[in-house]
């Protein structure tokens, strides 16, 4: 994620000297006051000179680190650790391993930190699992991701927010006539907006001018109504900014503003009234009520490098800012919160990632640990600035898994459990040990499981799609449930299963009956369910024989009515002998339209003639 961070202030480094030379002076003026770029070219050319030692190397990986190129940053930082050197060099050194799939060799650098560090929140969590990336990858996909097609391929675009009425706002430092930014030789960030068309496209990209400064303006949050954004600006816009004596150099902190939407314009811009020239405010996100203010901040009394806060909004008054605590803050950073109901969305380098900056979720109405969005949304590189639009069932986020900042699309993956529970349908007792199958609306098989003790099994699936959940057990009935489109978290289909003696009568096997499409005499999906009961029944009782008969309605001529039913029994017979029943078992017969079910004769209704296209399954003496 190059540039992002130190553009935002977001992250403030804590620089531990040791060993500190007077060539390298010079280099660690320009570090202290944060311009990476040119403290990196003082400290290469003290290694040019052989005037290099341990405490160069560490100031050089830090400063790549710090504007976020991993390839040198791992290369200085495999030299520093060739000396002792402080755990959060380790940790780092670690970081940016995860960053180049290194896995193993980050273990090592955490291994080294944890012991340096053993009470420390992130050391706990690596010795309780080490090897959690296995977790990761086999975690189920919860998006389906795309790269945005306003992307600018050179410049970092990152922090997409929807509104409801489908516009999209970013920051972006494609405005290269913008002043550049001391510390990373870059242009600054302005807002961007852009149309998400009917078709989901977006229109060109143009700059907010309104919120645009010469300065760093963004990213955004955006109240439900779309008539109130709060939004990061760089001090340097407002006079804001401390002087370092000894570089000459303005420091100033991100803060937080809030501006209204006036007759299609943001006007009315005030600063936040925590906002403060010793630390940083950025990334804000308002809940949908507009009562409370999300944001990171490293602002004193939190957890880590920064973290994130909260606090209450009543009209124009604000709350303190409070701490959300460990279960989202760690040791590490947190950044771009964005909060959906109760569900808040944060990025990370402090927890179990894939490496760099992973995405996470956590409900904060519940007592539940913060959740890795998995491995489509994050990569090996920086992720962050994850976004929703429950309304338009649409998220953005960001990463530089291309080599430079980009938003991407992701669809959310919608997962709901199917819940067999299987009974008997007299006692109304639970089975255990029932075999029950998933298939799909082409009858293919998905998933089998046993029901457990409590008589369920638990299938998660695809919402919105058709499934057959096919229930069976010795010596009884089996039983296939069609489950249609289901869209909320979980459904409950009830199996109650009948004992196969109730279906078996001194004349019949009962089955439920095999109808037939109107003048078609070819087996249904539904008439293959049933007859699979028969085919399981002739198994267990190898001495019956059958006799197919079978009925058609009252519509056509009785000579064509005959013909059918034959053809349908036929067929009916060809159906059990492909599912391993000998021939020699089975007979057909066809009776038409002479012995109908309902007898409506030339008046029947459609529910009625369908009940006349039916199979009767009658057990031939021997």
């Amino acid at each position: 994620m190059k540039k992002i961070y130190s553009l935002l202030s977001f992250a403030f480094i804590t620089l531990v000297s040791f060993g500190q030379s007077k060539q390298s002076e010079n280099a660690d003026k320009l570090f202290d006051s944060y311009q990476y770029v040119e403290a990196i070219e003082s400290y290469l050319k003290l290694v040019d000179k052989d005037n290099a030692d341990p405490h160069v190397y560490k100031q050089l990986a830090d400063s790549y680190y710090n504007i976020f190129n991993v390839e040198e940053a791992s290369k200085w930082y495999a030299k520093a650790v060739e000396s002792q050197q402080d755990a959060e060099t380790y940790y780092r050194y670690a970081q940016v391993l995860k960053s180049q799939g290194k896995y193993e060799l980050a273990n090592k650098q955490m291994d080294k930190f944890s012991e340096m560090m053993p009470n420390d929140e992130r050391a706990k969590v690596h010795l309780q699992n080490p090897n959690y990336l296995s977790e990761l990858n086999d975690k189920s996909k919860l998006y389906e991701v795309d790269a945005a097609k306003i992307n600018d391929n050179e410049q970092s675009d990152f922090g997409a927010i929807l509104s409801n009425d489908n516009i999209l706002y970013f920051v972006s430092t494609r405005n290269k006539s913008t002043k550049e930014d001391k510390w990373t030789k870059s242009s600054y960030l302005d807002i961007y907006k852009s149309v998400r068309n009917a078709d989901g496209t977006l229109s060109e990209p143009e700059p907010v001018k309104s919120l645009n400064t010469p300065y760093h303006d963004g990213p955004i949050a955006l109240s439900a109504d779309g008539k109130t954004m709060i939004f990061s600006r760089d001090g340097h816009s407002e006079g804001n900014f401390k002087k370092l004596k000894n570089n000459q150099v303005k420091l100033a902190q991100q803060g937080l503003y809030k501006a209204t939407l006036i007759d299609g314009k943001w006007d009315n811009i005030i600063a936040l009234p925590f906002n403060s020239n010793d630390y940083s405010v950025s990334h804000p996100s308002l809940s949908s009520d507009g009562k409370t203010l999300y944001f990171a901040s490293n602002m004193p009394g939190g957890l880590g490098d920064t973290d994130i806060w909260k606090v209450s909004i009543d009209g124009n008054s604000y709350g303190e800012p409070e701490n959300l605590g460990s279960r989202v803050n760690t040791p590490g950073k947190e950044g771009f919160p964005f909060i959906s109901e109760n569900i808040l969305y944060f990025a990370s380098s402090g927890r179990q990632g894939l490496g760099g900056f992973d995405i996470f979720k956590v409900d904060l109405s519940k007592n539940e640990n913060a959740i890795n969005l998995g491995n489509a949304v994050n990569t090996k590189r920086d992720d962050f600035a994850f976004s929703i639009n429950t309304l338009k069932e649409i998220a953005y986020f960001s990463s530089n898994r291309s080599g430079v900042d980009n938003i991407y699309t992701a669809i959310p993956i919608c997962y709901v459990d199917i819940i067999a529970s299987v009974t008997d349908s007299n006692s109304g007792s639970t089975i255990s040990g029932a075999k029950v199958e998933l298939k799909n609306s082409m009858n293919n098989g998905i998933e089998e499981l046993a029901s457990n003790s409590n008589g369920e099994a638990v299938f998660n699936v695809l919402c919105k799609q058709d499934y057959y959940v096919t229930v069976s057990k010795e010596g009884y009935d089996s039983m296939t449930i069609p489950v249609s489109g289901i869209k909320k978290d979980k459904l409950t289909v009830n199996a109650a299963l009948n004992p196969v003696n109730d279906m078996i009568t001194e004349r019949e096997v009962k089955l439920n009956n095999i109808y037939f499409e109107f003048n078609k005499s070819n087996i249904t999906q539904q008439g293959a369910f049933e007859l699979d009961k028969l085919v399981k029944i002739m198994s267990d009782y190898s001495e019956m024989n059958i006799l197919v008969k079978s009925h058609t309605d009252t519509k056509g001529s009785s000579e064509y009515n005959l013909k059918l039913s034959e053809e349908r029994a036929q067929a009916t017979v060809q159906y059990l002998i492909s599912k391993g029943i000998a021939k020699e078992r089975l007979s057909a017969k066809g009776v038409g339209s002479s012995d109908p079910k309902i007898d409506c004769k030339s008046k029947c209704t459609e529910e009625e003639d369908a009940q006349n296209r039916r199979s009767e399954f009658l057990i031939v003496k021997n």
